[in-house]
């Protein structure tokens, strides 16, 4: 079978394929992708449930919060991808925190469906996102993946790894954690 990818931004047409994507528990533990936009405690209170309602929100009110990407029109994959003040943990962050007062969008997680992973399309997903970045008027994509020591679940992935962000273009530009590099790529 011929493997055709195309991407989507997750708009109001698109939400039920978003909700097909993260099934009942919301890809991970009910984050909804809610995680990076949530001070730790409110995406506790509201986990499941309530941060389906909270994306679902951000959508209806114009809201672009990531893409989603389909083979051969079914939805396999999800990038949240967006201007780095829309995500309030990563604004608060020690590890992570700004490295300069450069406008940068940001890409900080990315769902897989069980069956299309570790088959090299996190590639083809990072380069979507940046496409979709650099329509939006992005001059600089930052990413925060993990620099694995180890073999890592699947689980623990789900800000990309560091080499393929590395084979994608991206130059690690400052690194506070051994596992967890803060990259850039700028926009042509």
């Amino acid at each position: 079978m011929n493997k055709e990818f195309t991407f989507k931004p997750l708009t109001p047409k698109t939400w039920d394929n978003f909700v097909d994507l993260f099934g009942s528990n919301g890809a991970c533990g009910g984050c909804w992708c809610m995680w990076w936009r949530l001070r730790r405690s409110q995406f506790e209170k509201q986990k499941g449930a309530g941060n389906k309602r909270a994306v679902k929100k951000i959508v209806d009110n114009g809201g672009v919060p990531g893409i989603i990407a389909y083979m051969n029109g079914k939805p396999v994959a999800w990038c949240s991808v967006g201007p780095r003040e829309d995500y309030t943990l990563l604004e608060r962050s020690r590890v992570l925190e700004r490295v300069d007062e450069k406008a940068v969008w940001s890409i900080v997680c990315f769902f897989i469906r069980r069956g299309f992973r570790r088959q090299g399309y996190l590639k083809l997903l990072i380069k979507a996102a940046l496409q979709f970045a650099k329509k939006k008027g992005a001059k600089i994509v930052e990413a925060y993946p993990i620099a694995p020591k180890k073999k890592t679940a699947d689980v623990f992935v789900y800000t990309g790894l560091y080499s393929s962000f590395k084979k994608t273009g991206f130059v690690e530009i400052a690194r506070r954690s051994e596992t967890r590099p803060i990259m850039r790529y700028s926009v042509k």
